[in-house]
């Protein structure tokens, strides 16, 4: 096994759009394992839109990436050498190993997590039966709580954490409307994730155009909205929200680079007595083994469906975020190491 671990560090915070020039590439030798500590080959890196929050030195609901070292990130891999009671070399785990090869983790509880890749892929841990899915359970079930006949609304429909929520929503009885971009994007949406619509926000320049398309879509109008973009499209959709519909604010993805994203009509709020609620899914860490006992049922029955966009090796990760950030990934964005 090689002694050498190749990391991506966080180089400089990015004024407005991050470019590669943020990240830096570097080699660091593995050290030898204390006591109680395991080495984790990771075998995929999971990148997400929380990432570039992190990278900003502002007050939010983490603390900032520090400079200089390694990006966080959400890792699946194999344990290859173990000093713990609670590992064992081969083991599957998942963790926060972030932006690199091998990971050096203590085996205390919570830090790793072993899973089982008997019936659900490895990868499929960082996605659907993992962090964005159990995101998508809570926001749906917690904060929106469709019942059947209700309409639920689902923005970046076709991503990570859309895609669920559209089938979680479905399976409670609800009608589910996407927005995606593009009309592969689209048509995937309705015709492998079974939504009912899904509209292209793209062909849409403003809110009063995306609301008329919405209207359309949602004869009854709309009851629940699972936010992950923020902009014109949660003006859109409060246009046609019914009284004491329900938001789950999950991400606000248009506003990640500074750009302003005012809400254009906000007496809608109190005209319709609507509920906003944002929420991190890691404070609510009581509700996932409810989450993935679901999610993992619904896979192993075939009713849970997730579409991977792969780049190859640590040096693409850079490029592959920067692309998430532009909604050029189709489904979840890994990066896969070995």
């Amino acid at each position: 096994m090689t002694a050498t671990n190749r990391q991506i560090l966080l180089a400089s915070r990015p004024e407005g759009e991050p470019s590669v020039d943020n990240f830096r590439l570097v080699e660091t030798p593995i050290p030898a394992l204390a006591d109680g500590q395991v080495l984790v080959r990771n075998h995929y890196l999971s990148l997400d839109p929380y990432m570039r929050g992190r990278m900003n030195d502002t007050k939010s609901y983490a603390a900032p990436q520090p400079l200089d070292e390694v990006m966080i990130g959400g890792t699946v891999g194999e344990v290859v050498e173990s000093r713990s009671d609670r590992f064992e070399v081969g083991d599957h785990v998942v963790g926060m190993g972030g932006w690199q090869e091998f990971q050096v983790a203590d085996g205390t509880p919570g830090q790793l997590r072993k899973v089982d890749t008997t019936h659900i892929p490895l990868q499929a841990y960082l996605g659907a039966v993992g962090m964005p899915g159990i995101t998508a359970w809570y926001g749906l079930t917690q904060i929106i709580d469709p019942k059947p006949g209700e309409t639920v609304v689902v923005s970046a429909a076709s991503g990570a954490v859309g895609s669920v929520v559209g089938q979680l929503a479905k399976e409670r009885g609800a009608r589910v409307v996407g927005l995606a971009g593009g009309p592969e994007k689209c048509r995937f949406v309705v015709s492998e994730l079974g939504f009912d619509v899904c509209i292209d926000y793209r062909e849409h320049p403003d809110a009063r155009s995306l609301s008329a398309a919405l209207k359309t879509a949602c004869p009854n109008g709309i009851d629940g909205y699972f936010e992950n973009v923020g902009g014109i499209i949660l003006d859109a959709v409060m246009l046609r929200s019914n009284a004491f519909s329900r938001i789950a604010m999950c991400g606000m993805i248009a506003g990640y680079n500074g750009e302003p994203t005012p809400m254009q009509i906000p007496a809608l709020i109190l005209i319709n007595r609507m509920t906003i609620r944002g929420f991190i899914v890691s404070e609510h860490m009581e509700f996932w083994p409810e989450a993935l006992t679901e999610l993992g049922s619904l896979y192993a029955a075939g009713r849970l469906r997730y579409r991977e966009s792969i780049a190859q090796g640590l040096d693409s990760a850079p490029e592959a975020f920067l692309g998430l950030l532009k909604g050029r990934n189709f489904g979840k964005q890994l990066v896969k190491l070995t």
